[in-house]
């Protein structure tokens, strides 16, 4: 792929370890167009029988204005969190990553998410660092 991706770096975690579900494991988006002989019938598989001419139905999250307050009294939500966890446009994904990529994809989303205001506002903490 463009980033270098090859057919190893999709296979390498089923070689690895033979009990794996699916054992293989796209290295970037691109991927997945390169090597679509091998993931769309495993996908298809997994899913199913969604094939890759399947759209999705629409999204239905309910009517957001109907939302109740889920801890009106504030005695059980002390908190909450959004996990990012896959991936950002113009890097690949976790297995090419390089330590410069992780950088660089971190101080982006911290930039982002730190001028965020009103009910959006809220802390980033970094991975390094925690215990």
């Amino acid at each position: 792929t463009s980033f270098g991706s090859t057919l190893l770096d999709v296979i390498q975690s089923g070689v690895e370890n033979l009990d794996s579900g699916v054992g293989i494991y796209a290295p970037d988006a691109e991927s997945y167009t390169v090597f679509a002989d091998l993931f769309d019938p495993i996908i298809e598989d997994y899913h199913g029988g969604f094939k890759k001419t399947d759209k999705h139905p629409p999204k239905d999250f309910g009517d957001v204005d109907t939302l109740g307050n889920l801890d009106p009294a504030s005695e059980f939500i002390v908190s909450t969190r959004v996990r990012c966890g896959r991936s950002l446009e113009g890097y690949p994904f976790n297995p090419c990553l390089t330590e410069a990529q992780y950088k660089e994809m971190e101080e982006k989303v911290s930039s982002t998410l730190s001028g965020l205001e009103g009910e959006l506002k809220g802390t980033f903490y970094p991975l390094t660092g925690m215990s």
